[in-house]
């Protein structure tokens, strides 16, 4: 809660001294709007090709879409304050980054919250992400436009379907499942059933090969890309984490536009989150027959039992502590 206030406070401060103020209809009126997005992708990362290859055509006629990959304009996890400055007009954010501002947003990070990529754009469109908006808009001077599916988490495992058939997070007791090292991903270790095991990735292919964990959870591009497959022999579609990200935008440029302009740059923003997520989803099911090519059973278990586990085990827990009282019970409720 720290973290929340002081940044909250120096926001404010930022508000109160006019940084985060101002219109700049007059200059927009007569030039192009410069709209430079920081990015820690690549320009071939989904999300990128979305905004240059959708996004940047539809705002041509007024803006100039200028990206900037790999962290070249800001360094990761720092886009949020340089837009809040003032210094930068769009990113593409995680629900992890504005939770270091806003803790309530942890709730979009959390096992089972979103269930595939259509609930998660019936979340954000909802009333009740309404008020997470307003206070990214009124505290940091940041807009949210749109929501951009990353891809669900999956467990993978050495163990053959024979050996271990997973349906229910009882089926994982005593499995040694590699997860990142932070104690928010140690916890939906534990939520699911497994053994967590704290790893680099860089580790994660060796510690398969030779036994010392059981198996490991990523979306499949990342089991393809790391070749996970060739060290494991089964994945359970759990879909533990559907992965988002947002389209955030400079509060001050957006009221500097006409109400034209703000709905084509609306509109643009959400075409792009929709190219990027269909692609996404298109390459997940071409992922699955190659990796079923290769050899691994993959098969869906209990998703029910899972999500019902895992969400007990957040209730009343210090990660739950910062969401606002019923989001989860309307959430789950726009699923299927």
């Amino acid at each position: 809660m720290l973290i929340k206030f002081t940044r909250r406070a120096a926001v404010t401060a930022l508000v109160a001294a006019g940084v985060l103020t101002g219109s700049v209809g007059g200059a927009l009126a007569q030039d192009k709007i410069k709209l430079r997005l920081a990015t820690a992708g690549s320009e071939t990362d989904q999300r990128s090709v979305a905004m240059a290859e959708v996004f940047a055509p539809m705002v041509a006629d007024f803006a100039d879409y200028e990206p900037g990959y790999n962290g070249t304009l800001f360094a990761q996890g720092t886009e949020l304050e340089a837009i809040s400055r003032g210094n930068l007009e769009m990113s593409i954010a995680s629900a992890q980054e504005l939770a270091q501002f806003f803790p309530e947003f942890s709730i979009f990070a959390t096992g089972y919250v979103h269930q595939d990529a259509a609930h998660q754009v019936a979340v954000f469109g909802d009333p009740l992400m309404e008020p997470f908006k307003k206070t990214v808009e009124d505290e940091l001077g940041v807009k949210l436009l749109s929501v951009m599916y990353l891809g669900r988490r999956h467990v993978n495992l050495r163990q053959s379907k024979d050996e271990l058939t997973v349906m229910t997070p009882a089926d994982l007791a005593g499995v040694n499942l590699r997860m990142p090292g932070t104690d928010a991903w140690q916890f939906l270790g534990k939520a699911l059933g497994a053994a967590p095991t704290p790893m680099s990735f860089a580790e994660v292919y060796t510690a398969l090969s030779t036994g010392a964990v059981d198996g490991q959870d990523n979306p499949l591009p990342t089991v393809v890309d790391a070749k996970f497959y060739e060290v494991t022999n089964q994945i359970i579609l759990t879909s533990h984490l559907v992965d988002l990200n947002y389209i955030a935008f400079s509060k001050q440029v957006w009221d500097g536009l006409t109400p034209e302009q703000q709905a084509k740059v609306q509109e643009a923003a959400d075409a792009a989150a929709e190219s990027g997520r269909q692609k996404q989803l298109q390459l997940e099911d071409e992922l699955v027959a190659f990796l079923k090519e290769q050899g691994l059973e993959i098969y869906e278990p209990d998703l029910a039992a899972f999500r019902e586990h895992v969400q007990n085990q957040y209730v009343g827990s210090e990660f739950a502590a910062s969401w606002p009282e019923g989001v989860l019970e309307k959430i789950n409720a726009l699923g299927n």
